[in-house]
């Protein structure tokens, strides 16, 4: 009897368990990354009695979490990916929604700017549209310059995010290195597992995938965690504290600073990827510096564009035209450990094959290096200075020094520099600085066009005026300016003739000196003169500002495959192309995360309805084990009534 009783009383202890972590089970059913824990229960080895064996009970070898390794780390990975892509199109539909615009974009300013310059050639003697035009053009400075200022805005704010991550992940890591320091003592002598510890700490390791991607290996010690290139940012006991850091080349731009053996280190951004972190890293350099260096390319080739034309103009105080726009330089920025004395300077050398990319030049000592961004490939390298190798731009060097380095942002600047140098509208360059004319004598059929100059052009090149003569016999015409080459282009092949050779005379083809271009057609009969002179009354002449106007639809951006409003196009198109391609990833990644949530949930999580049923199994169980109790204390009565007769 002692025996059944012994029995009974390890059915209720067990009961009692199993109650105590179904109730456990039911009181933590939405506590965020807890695994339901069941009871393993083994029957206690078996006893001879009589003519056979006997139980003697039931053991509680331990309670055991429901925890599918496999899955957790498909989840951790899917929760990495999927906050990476949510991030990423967070910070992206902002900026897609800026340069899209209808009324706050480039194109309606660029639009009325060039509304102005046809109102001006309508017009180019009255001050009113003068006045129009420059107000036009200050409203695309000021356009260019919010876009810019925006850009900026949403770089600051990506900074925030960036510092707001790392504390994130400096908390983390310190909480799993705590827990793996409590589950160590919990487990010390047991052998049994601490599970609400374990779920504590897989949960915060779900937290800190949030915010990039991270290796766990399980050592002896717990989990060591791991980062970006394997940087170890947990190992047992002891986590490893990010820090923000400036870069080097440009302060306004915070990476993620590592300690190697006491010195701090930026961990390259390629190397950070997954979670909120690596979202931002890669919208940052992939989407948000490609299209602040796009809206500035479009800012240098339009300034620089303009300003070749305006130049080539005589305003209404007869002079040449001056610059409409300021034009910055190339954004050249030393590292923060260069040699002193070390130097490199860049100037625009063509506007027209400028790229979105920057670039990274540095020096070994014996090699130049220059590394295209944001794809960090090594586009160049060799012991030549790479003066001419950056497409647009053109590269001086002072002195460079092992070790040293320059980031060179082309076009990152244009949109901030860009605005109007001219405030007087007489100075608005709408006329051209040449006139022609045919000697009202001529007797031939030959007409000379309006004329038109090119760069080197200079007034003085046609004072006194060019009177040029027709010799029938030779065939040629004279009078060109002493010391100046005559070059005749005929069916797009230039012949150039020497200072003060008679030029021989093709119909329609182009003749050009000194800067000066006409084209002379027809029939001249001998002894026809034709003049080219000075405009000294161009105030009513638009020939220069039908030209400026011409450059609205002129591919002279990205090699000549682009128009101010076609680049601009297509910068919106690839913002917008992006944002959707984000947002499709971002709800594939989203819609992986929840299935393998939901399967994790079906097999770790807890279901009231079988908690329900458990409890309703171990109350039987404790009832069952009570009435054994029971009935054990019956026999003994039994027996001690008999024994007292």
């Amino acid at each position: 009897m002692a025996n059944i009783l012994s029995i009974a009383k390890t059915g209720l202890a067990a009961a009692q368990i199993g109650m105590a972590t179904t109730a456990h089970n039911i009181a933590n059913q939405a506590t965020p990354g807890y695994n339901r824990q069941q009871v393993i229960q083994t029957a206690l080895s078996d006893m001879t009695e009589g003519g056979g064996y006997s139980g003697i009970g039931t053991s509680v070898q331990g309670i055991q979490r429901v925890y599918n390794s496999f899955l957790a780390t498909q989840t951790i990975a899917a929760q990495s990916s999927a906050s990476q892509q949510t991030s990423y199109y967070a910070q992206i539909n902002k900026l897609n929604n800026m340069v899209a615009d209808s009324s706050a974009g480039l194109s309606p300013v660029l639009q009325s700017f060039f509304a102005g310059v046809q109102d001006l050639v309508n017009n180019p003697g009255l001050p009113a549209s003068r006045q129009a035009m420059l107000s036009s053009a200050e409203s695309l400075a000021a356009r260019f310059q919010s876009l810019s200022a925006q850009i900026q805005g949403m770089r600051d704010g990506v900074n925030t995010e960036i510092t707001a991550s790392v504390t994130n992940i400096n908390s983390y890591a310190k909480q799993i290195a705590q827990l793996n320091e409590a589950i160590a003592k919990a487990q010390s002598g047991t052998g049994q597992q601490p599970n609400d510890l374990l779920d504590q700490r897989d949960y915060i390791v779900s937290l800190l995938a949030k915010e990039t991607k991270v290796t766990v290996v399980k050592q002896e010690t717990g989990y060591g965690v791991f980062i970006g290139n394997g940087q170890p940012l947990v190992i047992g006991k002891d986590a490893q504290e990010l820090s923000i850091m400036s870069s080097t080349t440009d302060a306004g731009r915070l990476q993620v600073g590592y300690s190697v053996n006491g010195t701090v280190v930026a961990i390259p951004e390629t190397a950070i990827t997954g979670g909120n972190l690596g979202g931002l890293f890669e919208y940052r350099s992939k989407t948000l510096d490609q299209v602040q260096n796009s809206l500035g390319r479009i800012a240098i080739g339009l300034a620089t564009t303009f300003n070749d034309q305006h130049k080539l103009g005589q305003d209404q105080n007869g002079n040449m035209g001056t610059d409409m726009f300021y034009v910055g330089t190339p954004d050249v920025a030393a590292g923060g450990s260069n040699s002193a004395g070390s130097g490199v300077t860049a100037t625009f050398s063509n506007v027209g094959a400028l790229t979105t990319n920057d670039y990274r030049l540095s020096y070994d000592g014996s090699n130049y290096r220059i590394t295209t961004l944001p794809d960090n490939v090594v586009s160049y390298a060799g012991t030549t200075f790479p003066a001419n190798f950056i497409p647009g731009v053109s590269l001086s060097l002072t002195s460079m020094a092992a070790g040293d380095e320059f980031m060179i942002r082309p076009t990152a600047t244009g949109a901030a520099d860009f605005k109007v140098l001219i405030k007087d509208t007489a100075m608005i360059a709408a006329a051209a600085p040449i006139v022609t004319g045919a000697t009202t004598t001529n007797s031939g059929n030959a007409t000379i066009s309006a004329g038109s100059v090119a760069a080197g052009f200079a007034q003085s090149n046609l004072s006194p005026t060019v009177t040029l003569s027709y010799d029938a016999a030779t065939g040629t015409f004279s009078g060109f300016p002493a010391g100046m080459d005559v070059t005749v282009t005929v069916n797009g092949t230039p012949t150039t003739y020497a200072a003060g050779t008679p030029v021989p005379y093709t119909a329609g083809a182009t003749i050009a000196f000194g800067g000066a271009q006409v084209q002379i057609s027809g029939t001249p009969a001998d002894g026809d003169t034709f003049t080219i002179g000075q405009n000294v009354n161009g105030s009513g002449d638009n020939r220069n500002m039908l030209a400026l106007g011409e450059l609205q639809t002129k591919n002279v951006l990205q090699g000549g495959t682009a128009s101010y409003n076609s680049a601009y196009a297509q910068l919106v198109s690839l913002v917008g192309n992006k944002t959707r391609e984000v947002q499709v990833n971002s709800e594939a990644d989203g819609a992986l995360l929840k299935q393998l949530q939901d399967a994790q949930q079906s097999e770790s999580g807890v279901n009231l309805d079988e908690e329900a049923t458990n409890l309703l199994r171990y109350q039987q169980a404790y009832q069952a084990a009570g009435k054994v109790m029971q009935a054990v204390s019956d026999m003994f009565d039994v027996l001690i009534a008999l024994g007292g007769r």
